[in-house]
């Protein structure tokens, strides 16, 4: 018989091994990125010099269509400079770097999940992609096809693509969640620690976890609805894998913070079309046909497996240090 540490070794191995090789891939998803704004044509007619003012999300508004010296491309810069930051504070903390990390968890089975951000990204990415993959094949089942709102032109796609996870996430976690959980739990009322509160949740002291979990799934249903409410939206086989979605994000920003919630959201986004759209261009392919190349396929099984290892590494981390923790008391 295995004893437990022995056991969450076993497991804990093949799980930072995966970790490790999902890491790499969302690290060569940045210069992906740039090759796929800046020197493919996926735009056609268009490029990243075309002005910023000129795209949809200004129709209806005094400055769509007007002349500017800021173009998708100048945009694009700023996101992606945002999130390499983002992607390097995740790297190095918020307690120790990522491969230090790493250690505990291959010499011990155990590891701290709140030592590391980028432990927290690449787990809980594995875990959304299960699970929106196991809604999705439920849904099938049914007759329920998920269908994505394609923009016209694969370059204005991506840069939406690119910038939703900035969007979403201030809007869905810091605004209707942070702020209401600074409200219930706070008891001081400085700026500097509303904003470390907004930053990472857990700076409050939440002892009331059944509010702030219903905040979390309150949140997930409209983050779902949000996804099929308006028009060219998704269509409503949507809902149930932006609600889990939603909900996941949710629970990763209250349990370790905005630049875990954040990355996770930009590695759904940005990190799986900036893939499937360089396949698109390299292959002279459609993005739809690029979903279903041999290497996306591969893409999606790793995060499956690794969702597997993520779940399987949670449950026995938890019984086991419950477990021992009690027979010491």
């Amino acid at each position: 018989m295995q004893t437990p540490n022995k056991l969450l070794q076993a497991v804990g191995i093949p799980f930072t091994a995966l970790l490790s090789i999902i890491f790499g891939l969302l690290l060569v998803s940045f210069p992906i990125g740039v090759f796929v704004i800046f020197e493919s044509d996926i735009g056609n007619d268009i490029n990243y010099d075309f002005p910023v003012t000129h795209l949809s999300l200004f129709e209806g508004t005094s400055v769509h269509q007007t002349f500017s010296d800021i173009s998708i491309g100048d945009v694009f810069v700023v996101f992606w400079i945002f999130y390499v930051v983002l992607f390097v504070i995740a790297l190095l903390g918020p307690k120790t770097d990522f491969l230090k990390s790493f250690t505990s968890i291959i010499s011990f089975g155990k590891y701290d999940s709140t030592s590391n951000y980028m432990i927290g990204i690449t787990k809980w990415f594995s875990i959304l992609v299960l699970v929106s993959a196991l809604i999705n094949f439920v849904q099938e089942q049914f007759g329920i096809v998920t269908v994505p709102p394609l923009d016209d032109n694969d370059l204005i796609q991506f840069f939406y693509v690119s910038l939703a996870p900035i969007v979403e996430e201030f809007g869905f976690r810091l605004i209707l969640i942070g702020i209401p959980l600074f409200a219930l739990y706070s008891r001081r009322s400085s700026v500097k620690y509303f904003l470390r509160c907004l930053w990472s949740p857990r700076n409050l002291d939440i002892h009331d976890s059944k509010k702030a979990i219903f905040l979390v799934v309150f949140v997930g249903v409209l983050f779902g609805f949000a996804h099929i409410a308006f028009a060219e939206s998704w269509s409503e086989g949507k809902f149930a894998q932006a609600t889990a979605g939603g909900i996941i994000l949710g629970w990763v920003y209250l349990k370790f913070g905005f630049v875990v919630s954040l990355l996770i959201h930009w590695a759904t986004n940005y990190f799986i079309f900036s893939y499937a759209t360089f396949l698109s261009q390299i292959n002279s392919i459609s993005i739809e046909s690029a979903f279903s190349h041999s290497l996306m396929s591969t893409l999606e099984l790793l995060l499956l497996v690794t969702g597997v290892f993520s779940i399987a590494m949670l449950i026995l981390h938890r019984y086991y240090f419950k477990k021992e923790s009690t027979l010491e008391v």
